[in-house]
């Protein structure tokens, strides 16, 4: 059985994105959020196996999404995505309890690496 991905990107591309680079694997997007309220509200109906968050988002960003959802539900995995990779947000993302960061754009080898590693996390 495929594990249950959930998208949360302001951008709907990345969602399709998503979806064709895993296609055939392990993986399934079962849900997708475009912002961090979403995400916060629909986590616990959809109880995903995997989250790919993206940092820069309108009203709540990713960085206080994850913290939200990760205070609820301490279990969650949570992979950080962004195309605005500083070392800080790196580093941020981590000490809120990220299980690691994906740089935009991804390529289908790298996404699944770190969707496996998140996994063992």
């Amino acid at each position: 059985m495929a594990k249950r991905v959930m998208v949360v990107d302001d951008s709907r591309m990345i969602c399709v994105q998503m979806k064709k680079l895993l296609e055939g694997t392990d993986y399934e997007v079962t849900a997708y959020c475009r912002d961090g309220e979403e995400a916060v509200a629909q986590y616990g109906q959809v109880k995903p196996d995997i989250v790919t968050m993206d940092i820069i988002m309108p009203g709540m960003d990713g960085l206080e999404a994850a913290q939200a959802i990760l205070e609820e539900h301490p279990d969650a995995r949570i992979i950080m995505v962004s195309s605005l990779a500083y070392d800080d947000t790196f580093e941020e993302s981590q000490s809120i309890g990220a299980k690691g960061f994906i740089d935009k754009p991804f390529e289908q080898e790298r996404l699944l690496e770190a969707l496996n590693q998140a996994m063992m996390a």
